[in-house]
């Protein structure tokens, strides 16, 4: 493992390291208009939302690494401070890169990219109407990190409005994470599409309270086949299986092993495919 010092190290080295590291990170798209009404279209990947009540999202355009310049968009927010935060798909993301070029102040990134302007009903910055979900925000704040390149700067936004569109949306009226097909950031000209395979679920312990993995028996925790993810899934449950449970599915699956490896390994392969409950009952019962 190598180790590096934030003050030993280039800021250009440095911001690679930090962005390399921590991702995927969602993109906020922001649309802002100067004080002479020109709008301006740029992404933002130091982007998340932070509170439900108040609604609150917050984006960072740093200062140029290479000059400490600010980017227009920190400067239209303190002109006029509002602004949409335009979701990004993968329909949408080859556009999405061509807006982030260096174009002169006042030259309109919607037009360059091949956008469509859709009118925002609360602020005066424009919606992105290729967009799955646009934010309508007011700005709150902007706080300064710093004074150099590479400083972030936080523009803290209060979500006014959502707009969604109807064909991202599951039966239930939700955000259906299939449909809305997002993609992120990753270091370099690396992204991410959040697709197909490349999700999967995990149920959250809020109501419930695990057994954890230091309930699980040795031989089973210290297994050299079931992963550290294995054990979590193991920690996960309520409860382990009765006695009669364990019983019933051993009288029923008749599966015989010849060795403890080969039962983590079946044991593996249910965990694989979230079979947890079932897992359980393999390990105890065998």
């Amino acid at each position: 493992m190598i180790t590096v010092s934030a003050t030993g190290t280039s800021q250009p080295q440095f911001h690679g390291y930090l962005l390399g590291a921590v991702g995927p990170r969602p993109i906020a798209f922001a649309s802002t208009i100067d004080k002479d009404g020109r709008p301006n279209l740029a992404p933002f990947s130091f982007f998340n939302v932070f509170s439900s009540n108040p609604p609150i999202a917050i984006f960072s355009p740093a200062l140029s690494g290479r000059d400490g310049s600010s980017k227009h968009t920190l400067d239209n927010v303190k002109e006029v401070p509002e602004v949409v935060l335009n979701i990004v798909n993968y329909n949408m993301v080859q556009q999405m890169s061509l807006a982030s070029s260096p174009y002169a102040k006042g030259v309109d990134e919607f037009e360059k990219a091949g956008f469509t302007k859709l009118a925002s009903q609360g602020v005066k910055p424009f919606r992105v109407a290729e967009a799955p979900v646009t934010m309508e925000c007011i700005v709150k704040e902007v706080i300064e990190l710093g004074k150099g390149g590479g400083a972030g700067n936080l523009v803290v936004c209060e979500v006014q409005l959502i707009h969604i569109k109807e064909e991202v949306l599951d039966e239930h009226g939700k955000i259906d994470q299939q449909k809305i097909d997002l993609v992120a950031r990753m270091g370099g000209n690396w992204y991410c599409r959040a697709h197909g395979d490349a999700l999967f679920e995990i149920a959250k312990p809020i109501t419930t309270l695990g057994i954890g993995v230091d309930a699980i028996p040795a031989e089973i925790r210290n297994s050299k086949i079931l992963s550290g993810n294995n054990l979590g899934q193991l920690g996960n449950v309520e409860h382990l299986p009765t006695a009669e449970e364990i019983t019933d599915y051993k009288n029923s699956s008749h599966k015989k092993f010849a060795s403890p490896e080969e039962l983590h390994q079946y044991a593996k392969t249910l965990l694989d495919v979230n079979k947890v409950d079932e897992a359980w009952k393999v390990l105890l019962g065998n």
